[in-house]
């Protein structure tokens, strides 16, 4: 197998964003071949964690998800002080992925296939789905427990063996979850590589199948170099997500659930709101209760349970969000820098955006949003579908009459009525369309069939 060199240092280093000076993790990128040496460990071990049964995988799952409930204080503080996540969504993040690992405890016992009579004479047809081998899991910073968890629970339930690739600023996250998880599995079975891309490609490059989140452009790599291997990948990428005001809606609470989606842990979430588009008579009432909502949201310390606004997650994050309101009409936000040590940026709403500013066309992942009119519902969906995105859209409205109209028009993958943008269920199907996302969905039911394939036998007489 042939690596590609890299710029990037021997050593991942990761810091808290409220107040750089303070290291979170300090750890050796593993490298490429040792990157490789964990897939092939993996593989060795694979076999006798499918074999042990479905009782066996089930409690294992059950005992992680008991270890992280016994760790959440703990695993809560940790993701405020190493991804600025603020407290309360720390809390509820942890709380979810208990959740995600109880309800993976019972996918060993689903039915894996089906009976089905012979087309003539004695005979048994059989379909069952049986797990890949090795799943090759590369996953962002934002959720460093959640993701890793929705990805790796389905895949462990299923049979498969786990090698799990971090992003670095989420480094000593990746390496607690990992102690927990380990100690509930066999050798092996569980094992995370810290690094940067080098890593991250020879794992795609060695792994049975792949699952991928994060930025459009490197979500393009991997479906490209595993859809050579002929291996299974799914790659949940961007978004640039709208947010749909109708006339009839309720102004204010729509404008508090889309400052939320804006402002929430400093927009940094695939499914924050990037684009309000205000329908007709919506636009002035909208404009002004979203700008009140938006400047009463808490920007501070991460660590501060009233903090819904916390640090962007670096220097180069907070640059990219300054620089996509530069020279807009700002219509709140917008301000300079406060003299906080940490990554800090206001939540921002802009007007009169061009409709080739890049605000418009690329996602930010920032506390920055635009504010755009629409005529009728129809021009709303054209608005919303005319990025290359598609992963969830919001709208709001009093009634369902033209939500059912204009539902089915939206190409995204997710649409959520009368709630914000953010938010979901982990039992249900996650991804989104275009360059959202590509292959099987995440999630629920979706994602144990994701690692697994399908097989059919013929037993004859």
């Amino acid at each position: 197998m042939t690596t590609t060199s890299t710029a990037h240092p021997p050593v991942v280093v990761s810091r808290n964003p409220a107040d750089p000076s303070e290291v979170l993790a300090e750890a050796p990128a593993a490298g490429a071949f040792a990157t490789v040496a964990a897939v092939e460990r993996a593989h060795a071990a694979q076999p006798g964690w499918f074999r042990g049964g479905a009782a066996a995988r089930a409690a294992a799952l059950s005992a992680v998800a008991a270890a992280v409930e016994a760790a959440a204080g703990e695993l809560a503080g940790l993701a405020v002080r190493e991804v600025g996540k603020p407290l309360t969504e720390a809390r509820a993040e942890v709380a979810r992925t208990v959740a995600i690992w109880r309800y993976y405890a019972q996918a060993p016992y689903e039915p894996t296939g089906a009976v089905h009579e012979a087309a003539a004479g004695a005979g048994l047809l059989l379909t069952r789905r049986r797990p890949h081998g090795v799943a090759g899991l590369v996953t962002p910073w934002n959720f460093p427990f959640a993701i890793p968890s929705w990805k790796a629970a389905p895949a462990l339930a299923a049979g498969n063996a786990v090698v799990l690739k971090p992003a670095p600023e989420a480094t000593a996250c990746a390496q607690r979850l990992t102690e927990i998880v380990r100690r509930a599995l066999p050798d092996d079975v569980f094992t995370t590589v810290a690094g940067h891309a080098a890593e991250g490609h020879a794992l795609v490059s060695a792994a049975d199948v792949v699952s991928f989140t994060g930025s459009t452009a490197t979500g393009a790599t991997v479906v490209h170099t595993a859809t050579a291997r002929g291996v299974p990948v799914q790659a949940e990428m961007g978004g640039l997500n709208a947010a749909i005001v109708l006339p009839d809606a309720d102004i204010e609470r729509a404008a508090a659930h889309i400052a939320a989606a804006i402002a929430g842990y400093a927009g940094q979430k695939c499914t924050a709101t990037s684009r309000v588009i205000a329908v007709g008579a919506a636009l002035d009432p909208l404009r002004e209760a979203l700008a009140e909502a938006l400047r009463a949201v808490p920007v501070g310390d991460p660590a501060d349970e009233a903090t819904v606004c916390g640090p962007l997650i670096s220097e180069p994050a907070r640059s990219r969000v300054e620089n996509a309101w530069k020279g807009l009409r700002v219509l709140t936000g917008g301000t300079g820098r406060d003299r906080r040590p940490g990554w800090y940026a206001s939540p921002t709403v802009a007007e009169d955006v061009p409709s080739d500013h890049p605000l418009l066309r690329d996602e930010v992942f920032g506390p920055v949003a635009a504010l755009l009119p629409a005529a009728d519902l129809d021009h709303a969906v054209s608005l919303t579908n005319s990025v290359r995105y598609g992963l969830v859209t919001s709208v709001h409205t009093a009634g369902l009459d033209a939500v059912l109209h204009g539902l089915d028009l939206l190409d995204t993958g997710m649409i959520r009525v009368n709630a914000p943008s953010t938010g979901v269920d982990f039992h249900l199907p996650f991804g989104g369309a275009k360059a959202s996302g590509h292959g099987a969905r995440e999630q629920g039911h979706a994602a144990v069939d994701f690692y697994t394939s399908s097989r059919t036998y013929t037993l004859t007489p």
